[in-house]
């Protein structure tokens, strides 16, 4: 019987050496740090095909209709850079001086040009040029015009050379506070970036620093639009639009604000006989003929609509709506028609726009 009080000696005659396992845990570590890389390539390939194909979904076939800049209260999710055309500076002001009304902008638009185009001679000449702020302030009520003449002027400052690429990006307030501690300036850099080089427009400005609750993050939009605008300041112009008033408010709101905003183009709203000249336009763009009796109800029924203007009266907008109406009401009284003729398809009479009218009141 073996006495278990003494102990065996341990054989290490089988072990290999040290040197030799710490040979197996480099390897597998090695295999380990493969299978990661494998594993973050995956993801990241399948990531950007989800993100392509959510894309791919959001794009509008062609022919599916798209928003514009007319859509009273669509949501901007992300800011869209309109590329600037290639057109020369009397191209341009031609553009300009075609919109109907508007004598006191246009007439401060082509100033300002020339002030550009002038200070423009003199540093390309070696002269002293003093500071001058390229931003805008354009008060006025909706539908007076304000994108337009906006982007025409990004265009304008491309012809001059002050800007580079002279792209339009349109943005409120949405587009540029977000809900999050820390969110707002990324947002509110990501429209900036894309912006440089052209002007950045800002409609309705003033609801940027019109919130008093903590959890208001457009003062820390306005902070980081002003740091942009003295970071890249020979390449990037803001323009900040909405009601006179409200926008007087704004610019006060901010000593960084009233130092850079320094120039007021004050957009009135149409007269009766100008809403009267847009209506016309239209139905002439459109390949629609008023009748004699359509013409003289439509130059009444404006000259009202401009004598009895509100707060939220819209201009253009108001103007685009009764004529989107009167092609409504039109098409209702042509469904009667077994084979309406081209001047029938084409035509406007006095019923057609007073049904529009009603439509527009909601009856």
């Amino acid at each position: 019987m073996k006495d278990k009080s003494k102990k065996e000696p341990i054989d290490f005659s089988g072990l290999r050496p040290a040197a030799s396992y710490m040979d197996d845990v480099r390897s597998l570590l090695s295999a380990m740090d493969q299978v990661q890389g494998s594993t973050d390539a995956f993801l990241k390939q399948s990531l950007a095909q989800l993100n392509a194909d959510k894309k791919d979904a959001e794009t509008p076939a062609a022919g599916e209709p798209q928003e514009t800049e007319t859509d009273a209260g669509a949501a901007q999710a992300e800011p869209a850079a309109e590329p600037a055309p290639e057109e020369d500076v009397q191209t341009l002001l031609a553009r300009l001086d075609s919109l109907v009304g508007l004598e006191r902008v246009k007439a401060s638009v082509r100033s300002l040009i020339n002030l550009v185009k002038v200070r423009e001679l003199r540093k390309q000449s070696g002269l002293p040029t003093p500071p001058l702020s390229l931003h805008l302030v354009f008060m006025g009520n909706p539908g007076t015009g304000k994108t337009t003449v906006a982007r025409l002027i990004a265009g304008l400052y491309r012809a001059v050379g002050v800007l580079s690429k002279g792209q339009l990006v349109e943005v409120d307030r949405s587009g540029l506070v977000a809900g999050y501690v820390g969110q707002t300036a990324i947002k509110t850099s990501e429209a900036i970036q894309s912006a440089l080089g052209g002007v950045l427009f800002i409609d309705e400005a003033y609801a940027l620093t019109s919130g008093n609750g903590q959890n208001d993050f457009g003062r820390e939009a306005v902070e980081t639009i002003l740091k942009a605008m003295e970071d890249h300041r020979d390449d990037f112009v803001v323009i900040v639009a909405g009601y006179e008033d409200l926008m007087e408010q704004f610019i006060s709101s901010n000593p960084g604000l009233e130092s850079r905003f320094n120039r007021y183009f004050v957009f009135e709203d149409y007269n009766g006989e100008q809403l009267n000249a847009i209506f016309l336009s239209m139905c002439e763009k459109n390949g629609y003929v008023p009748d004699d009796a359509c013409r003289e109800y439509a130059a009444a029924l404006f000259e009202q609509m401009y004598a009895q203007r509100g707060r939220n009266f819209g201009n253009a907008r108001d103007v685009r709506n009764l004529f989107e109406n009167a092609v409504a009401a039109q098409s209702d009284r042509l469904a009667a028609l077994e084979a309406p003729t081209v001047e029938q398809l084409q035509a406007f009479i006095k019923a057609d726009l007073e049904r529009a009218e009603e439509m527009q009141a909601g009856l």
